[in-house]
């Protein structure tokens, strides 16, 4: 790696970090994890087509359910992590219970873009879902691709119960329901079972809550996805801890509802 190379990534690390600290440190909304068992969540973000047909159907054969973030402006276009998904599969996955979560409707950056612009996308999502389920209301949500700028973090954790982001951890002792932790199954941590499964111990361990988030579920995944026979692994693995398993909206009404 030359030096310009070298510098470049570098003031990437920083700067991500940077937005990592601001981000976790500002505009919090804290609830106390109070609960004999741990939690587990599992989230897929963008909506492709795979996550409802493969991620959901393994959900489904175990009972478990979902959130499935989607952004609206995205359906049945081609993006990163494969084909999204068509209207059908939003009210075919609410048939089945599981929870429709929003992701903007034209997949914004939340850093880069202003808060104005950032919550006119949230709201120009919630209209374009309004007319594909009239009857159904987001009630979480999840930030696109980076966390977001404290004032955007404040100003769309009014408008929803939970918001998610990344970090790659859970959420313990107290969470932040402007900006919930999660753990993606994805090119970071290469497949490698044995170290999720040391962190769904950990998890049960101190009875938190843990968020497994990915985007596609495929025998040949995008870098942003995970196989199906991986995504089963950690599904089997984790009602063998114990976890009380459900999706975002429903474990986040449970820790409003005890505090």
């Amino acid at each position: 790696m030359n030096k310009r190379a070298h510098m470049s990534k570098l003031l990437s690390h920083i700067s991500g970090k940077y937005q990592r600290t601001v981000a976790d440190l500002f505009c919090r909304r804290m609830v106390t994890i109070k609960s004999s068992t741990p939690f587990v969540s599992f989230s897929f973000d963008d909506a492709p087509r795979t996550a409802f047909r493969n991620g959901g159907n393994i959900l489904k054969a175990y009972g478990i359910t979902a959130t499935f973030f989607v952004s609206l402006g995205l359906l049945g276009s081609t993006s990163s992590s494969g084909n999204v998904a068509l209207p059908e599969d939003l009210s075919r996955a609410v048939e089945e219970g599981h929870e429709l979560g929003c992701h903007t409707f034209d997949h914004k950056n939340p850093w880069e873009t202003t808060a104005d612009d950032f919550e006119q996308s949230v709201l120009k999502n919630r209209k374009a879902l309004s007319r594909i389920l009239p009857d159904y209301v987001f009630t979480t949500f999840a930030y696109p691709l980076c966390n977001p700028r404290p004032t955007t973090k404040r100003r769309i954790g009014k408008l929803f119960n939970c918001c998610r982001g990344g970090g790659q951890t859970f959420n313990v002792g107290k969470a932040d329901l402007n900006l919930l932790k999660a753990y993606f199954l994805d090119v970071r941590n290469g497949e490698n079972i044995d170290l999720v499964k040391r962190l769904i111990d950990w998890n049960s361990e101190v009875q938190g809550w843990l968020i497994f988030a990915t985007h596609d579920v495929d025998d040949n995944p995008s870098r942003y996805g995970c196989t199906m026979e991986f995504f089963e692994e950690v599904v089997r693995y984790s009602i063998l801890s114990g976890a009380s398993m459900s999706s975002i909206g429903k474990t986040c009404q449970k820790l409003m509802a005890s505090c």
